[in-house]
């Protein structure tokens, strides 16, 4: 038995499997992901990072205590500065904050966003001991040793290079690459948990985690995370260039996976739920009346890498009601989705759907009938506290290699597209396209607010 802890946006997710990937037990620790003003966004790093990790492995109890091996996935990047035990001084940076944005970092995910949070860390809090992303404070909550894989250390370029943390760009910074943390390879022997608790071990970044044991794994395959962000993959043979899109290497050999990272997931469409409120009655809703929203409550990464577009909501009249715009919310995540399937130039074979997500069946058939291919449902929403419980195998000694983690794939259930949907869905596909790319509705611009100089209220701009 081995356990994967998941520091997400919104929680933090553990669950302990047995050797054939079945859940033992499960738990989830919340925290508030934070928004001091529409451009920034992030986590109390003390009660997410370092506090978190420990509760949520304590509420698993037994299968908690008595596991193996213990590995911890995260989102990336994030960063906060530290004293000498560990302790975060700073916020909890998270992806998409302006604080990592420069001329040539413009959005969550370019090349130089760490370099820019520990930029702006190292200004803020000068006295700190180190400059850590999430997994170095959850490991050094957990074993005393602030570590991080190879994964999460090289999606920070140009911080980190094949010859480890860079020195010029840590000065440029303003800090010693000795006070960012050590670097392992994933499923790597780093520690104990307490003095005779399980081992453990490096993880990885949560995508690659969920992709390990998600089973997509054929040209075609479409790997959909739906979480907080919304995280849409297309598996392919072949090496492409997207204009938009990353490129990055699958965890089975000689494949590859084109994609990205969205605002469009559970971000959005808590939100939307809870600008709705609770559902009133049984809501019959028309496929030929559904409005059009755009998603982009706080800009949007892939495929436009576009900070300052915001949200809109189209075509709508005085019949629709509340059913009718949750339907097409969960629309506007899935025609994000068939944005990247459509710009990957690779034809669709089926959707794998993993997250939390899974477990709201409106937004799964939404997914089916907008892009009319079936979607896999993962029998395990924790998808990268599962691959991290694999990596954990591995540093245990019980599994030879994380390309065996394949065999913990497992499909609770297949949506298939709804002939009645499917038609209209397209129509409205199109229409959320041309919103999209004019410019003038999707493209609008977050409105900049200046300070006042006659002691009035703030004069109100649009930029861009």
């Amino acid at each position: 038995m081995t356990v994967g802890l998941d520091i997400g946006t919104t929680s933090v997710k553990a669950a302990a499997f047995d050797d054939n990937g079945t859940v033992l037990a499960r738990a989830r620790i919340p925290h508030r992901v934070l928004a001091p003003a529409p451009e920034l966004l992030e986590h109390d790093a003390e009660r997410a990072w370092r506090r978190g990790p420990r509760r949520a492995l304590a509420a698993l109890g037994a299968p908690g205590a008595e596991a193996r091996a213990v590995a911890v996935a995260s989102m990336v990047p994030s960063l906060t500065a530290v004293d000498r035990r560990g302790r975060p001084l700073s916020p909890g940076l998270l992806y998409g904050d302006a604080r990592g944005r420069t001329e040539s970092v413009t959005v969550a995910g370019g090349a130089g966003e760490l370099v820019e949070f520990l930029r702006w860390s190292a200004a803020h809090a000068p006295e700190a001991a180190g400059y850590w992303p999430a997994p170095a404070v959850a490991n050094m909550a957990l074993g005393g040793r602030a570590v991080v894989d190879i994964g999460v250390a090289f999606s920070s370029i140009p911080l980190y290079g094949a010859d480890g943390w860079d020195q010029q760009v840590c000065s440029d910074c303003g800090v010693s690459p000795d006070q960012l943390p050590a670097v392992e390879m994933f499923g790597t022997p780093v520690g104990q948990v307490g003095r005779d608790g399980p081992l453990l071990a490096t993880g990885s970044v949560d995508v690659f985690c969920e992709q390990m044991t998600a089973g997509a794994d054929q040209e075609g395959d479409m790997h959909v995370l739906c979480g907080t962000t919304l995280l849409p993959w297309v598996v392919t043979s072949t090496w492409k260039d997207v204009p938009g899109l990353w490129t990055m290497p699958h965890p089975s050999p000689g494949l590859f996976m084109i994609g990205g990272a969205s605002n469009a997931g559970g971000l959005f469409l808590d939100w939307v739920r809870e600008l709705l409120g609770r559902p009133r009655g049984n809501q019959v809703v028309d496929p030929r009346r559904v409005p059009v929203w755009v998603p982009y409550l706080r800009g949007e990464r892939t495929p436009y890498q576009d900070p300052d577009r915001r949200g809109a909501l189209a075509a709508i009249d005085l019949t629709h009601g509340p059913a009718a715009l949750q339907r097409a919310a969960w629309e506007a995540s899935a025609f994000v989705a068939r944005h990247h399937l459509e710009l990957s130039g690779i034809p669709g074979r089926r959707i794998v759907a993993t997250g939390g997500g899974t477990r709201v069946p409106g937004w799964m058939q939404a997914l089916a009938d907008v892009t009319n291919l079936p979607v896999h449902v993962a029998a395990v929403p924790e998808g990268a506290a599962q691959g991290a419980a694999f990596l954990a195998r591995v540093a245990a000694g019980l599994e030879e290699s994380e390309k065996d983690a394949r065999r913990w794939a497992r499909t609770e259930r297949v949506v298939e597209p709804d002939p009645a949907w499917t038609g209209p869905a397209d129509d409205r596909y199109q229409l959320f396209l041309e919103l999209s790319d004019s410019g003038t509705v999707a493209g609008t611009r977050a409105l900049r607010t200046t300070p006042a100089t006659d002691g009035g209220e703030p004069d109100r701009a649009l930029s861009g």
